[in-house]
């Protein structure tokens, strides 16, 4: 995240929403610069590769603020909705149009719970009543686990470029 201050104090939601969109940018940052191939590479026995953290943090998005916080049915959710499918990335998908989409589905968040209060709550199906709060949360700690396991793949990666 390019950006010369960092937010540590102010009122919650400003706290909330600074710490979410760092680890959004922290998140993105780990696939700028891998080429498609490199972006694409398993490194572990998952599915797990950098371009598929990005897609899956993009379905988080929309699970979360669309569906769930905007009470949108997911058929009207502007992308997949196919939960842990959501890691894997399409050839004819470039690392340029994933980032786009996770930007898309961000922008699109942060509008929907623009009037939203951190208390109130809606209904999951797993989780039971959840708060804009801790969405938030479980947000910031999604992406956050997302990049360290991007941080990770990106080091293996340029490790074995050739010098």
């Amino acid at each position: 995240m390019n950006n010369p201050t960092r937010t540590t104090s102010g009122p919650e939601r400003q706290l909330l929403e600074y710490m979410l969109d760092y680890t959004r940018a922290e998140l993105i940052d780990t696939v700028r610069g891998l080429s498609e191939t490199e972006a694409r590479r398993r490194l572990v026995p998952s599915m797990t590769t950098s371009i598929g953290l990005v897609k899956h943090a993009a379905f988080a998005e929309r699970k979360w603020f669309q569906h769930i916080l905007g009470g949108l049915p997911e058929s009207e959710c502007d992308g997949a909705m196919v939960g842990e499918a959501s890691f894997v990335v399409s050839d004819d998908e470039t690392v340029a149009d994933v980032i786009a989409e996770f930007e898309r589905a961000s922008n699109r968040a942060r509008t929907i719970a623009a009037d939203v209060e951190l208390d109130a709550t809606r209904q999951h199906p797993a989780c039971g009543t959840v708060s804009l709060r801790w969405i938030y949360l479980l947000l910031i700690q999604e992406f956050a686990r997302h990049a360290g396991h991007s941080d990770i793949l990106r080091e293996q990666t340029e490790a074995t470029r050739p010098t």
